[in-house]
């Protein structure tokens, strides 16, 4: 077991005559190590990414939340008329006139009747 050990710390295994076998094996396991380690880092920067945009969504939703309100409180009708008395304009004292339109369409109906071809 120590010489065992022993010969695994001094690096025997490398220099024997089996050491070709044993380096393929150790540069194979290296190269997936490297791989694993990469994809790590980049799964970590996705989710590092994914939680700022989280974040940005929740503060432009705050946003349009706001800007929504302002929005709706400045459309009202006695926000607009306050807006619009800087200028002189007041609302009217007479009610509008409905103005009804008259078709002329099937007044008179035998003027519209197209007779048939005789093909």
């Amino acid at each position: 077991m120590k010489t065992g050990l022993l010969n695994i710390l001094k690096g025997t295994f490398l220099i024997s005559g089996d050491a070709p076998k044993n380096w393929l094996f150790i540069i194979f396991t290296s190269f997936l190590a490297t791989i694993m380690i990469g994809s790590s880092h980049s799964a970590d920067k996705k989710v590092h990414q994914i939680a700022a945009l989280n974040e940005e969504v929740k503060e432009l939703r705050s946003e349009f939340v706001d800007v929504r309100s302002d929005m709706q409180q400045l459309k009202l009708e006695s926000t607009v008329m306050h807006i619009v008395e800087v200028n002189g304009l007041f609302p009217s004292q007479v009610p509008p006139k409905q103005i009804k339109v008259k078709s002329q369409i099937n007044q008179n109906p035998k003027s519209t009747v197209i007779p048939k071809s005789k093909d």
